[in-house]
């Protein structure tokens, strides 16, 4: 049995400028290209029509398709990785395992119990960056400690990459936006006859019917994205999500685009990399307030109002579009995402960590890192977040975003009749109690 290198892809599923999968290439030996259908993740999903589950199997089909266009294929597998892994380790002779990183607690300690597995075996695990521009303990204060305000982290990632030793003498663009070009290597792939994939049936989970966002953007959306993207009735944003969630494109390649098109849109994928290095430095988010004080809070959590807040019935027009846009498409507006985090945690206080596992649940496109930035922040506990008495109006956010009704009207046709409920809570008194209750809690 000839030796092979094998690249475990995860939140990468492209074979065009993907970083582990070039060093692997790049390595005289055939490469085998797998992917792990992790029953340790698929085993907590409770609706079995997740979308996601059906982009990622979408996305292997497309995968598997393009390495046999190029005379190999894709080794697909569904269990629990060190299952998989030491049945791979029989069937094939391994020389290095190479994997791009990933930074969410599970993932970590997975990728140490692999590792170890595969010492054990006198293997080689490679791990390299490629969804971030900017890993963890790549912007750091001079002190060596993480930012934890936005603002002054996005100066020093811009001043890194636009360094003159990140950009070189020969080079008019920083080496933190190079492309890899896989390409020079496809022939490096093991030849190999047609590999079984399971059915989705076969992991327990149905297709679902929803419409996946393309991988491209028009050039104008981006450029006039500054005057567009806080407006929900407009299709003013990129829905890129769900894509740089899953490495089905290359952070790498939309972040070269937009630091000439767009700042403003650069800007949102600083924000990915900052969070994720939250995250990475300060793992106690997952469960608690970044903050620690705001573990404090006596949140009412009353179920009845959670449940009208889920399905989109609380009263207040805006954020009730909002929650029926997330229930019937696995998408919110970003502007949308801030106000009807804010009602959950302001106007009824409810536990912000409710909110994220009901978005985490619903979002096509969620990211650990990423939508607990978001919720804490909008509760007031994050990292750079909005001030405890920063409570947001939803009619004033309406009045001010959706002026002509059109998002509202799309998802809420039964506004001007009677079958429309009455406000949940009045917005006046809503506010009052939350500043009572945070003041009285922060001291």
């Amino acid at each position: 049995m000839s030796q092979v290198n094998i690249h475990w892809f995860r939140r990468d599923l492209r074979i065009h400028d993907n970083a582990a999968l070039y060093h692997a290439l790049k390595r005289n030996q055939p490469v085998l290209g797998i992917f792990i259908f992790d029953e340790c993740i698929l085993e907590k999903l409770e609706d079995k029509a997740d979308p996601r589950v059906s982009f990622i199997y979408q996305s292997i089909e497309n995968l598997k398709k393009e390495l046999q266009e190029l005379g190999s294929d894709l080794y697909v597998s569904f269990g629990k990785p060190d299952v998989v892994w030491k049945k791979i380790l029989n069937e094939f002779r391994i020389g290095t395992v190479f994997t791009n990183r990933d930074y969410e607690p599970y993932a970590v300690q997975r990728d140490q119990n692999i590792s170890e597995l595969l010492e054990k075996n006198g293997i080689d695990f490679k791990s390299f960056k490629d969804q971030v521009i900017f890993e963890k303990g790549e912007i750091l204060k001079k002190d060596g400690s993480p930012y934890t305000v936005f603002t002054p982290y996005s100066r020093k990632w811009l001043e890194k990459l636009n360094s003159r030793e990140a950009i070189g003498k020969r080079s008019k663009s920083s080496y933190f936006f190079q492309s890899y070009p896989n390409e020079k290597y496809f022939s490096r792939f093991l030849s190999i006859d047609d590999l079984p994939i399971p059915k989705l049936e076969d992991l327990g989970f149905d297709r679902t019917s929803l419409k996946f966002p393309p991988k491209e953007v028009k050039r104008s959306l981006v450029k006039n994205y500054e005057q567009t993207r806080n407006f929900p009735g407009m299709s003013g944003t990129s829905r890129l999500g769900v894509h740089f969630r899953f490495g089905t494109i290359s952070i790498r390649e939309k972040a070269r685009k937009a630091m000439t098109i767009s700042p403003i849109f650069l800007n949102e994928l600083i924000w990915r990399d900052f969070y994720s290095q939250i995250l990475a430095h300060f793992p106690h988010v997952v469960e608690g307030a970044f903050r620690s004080k705001y573990d404090r809070i006596p949140w009412r959590n009353n179920e009845q109002e959670f449940e009208a807040w889920c399905q989109g019935k609380t009263g207040y027009p805006i954020v009730d579009a909002g929650m029926r846009e997330l229930n019937f498409t696995g998408f919110m507006h970003n502007r949308v995402r801030m106000i009807t985090a804010s009602f959950l945690t302001k106007h009824l206080l409810i536990d912000w960590r409710w909110g994220e596992a009901y978005f985490a649940q619903k979002l096509l496109d969620f990211d650990l890192a990423s939508n607990n930035g978001g919720w804490q922040w909008a509760a007031g506990s994050g990292t750079d977040a909005a001030p405890y008495f920063r409570i947001f109006n939803p009619y004033t956010q309406a009045t001010k975003f959706d002026k002509e009704g059109a998002y509202v009207a799309a998802w809420v046709p039964e506004l001007k009749t009677g079958d429309y409920p009455e406000p949940i809570v009045d917005h006046k008194f809503a506010r009052q109690r939350c500043l009572k209750v945070y003041k009285e809690a922060l001291g």
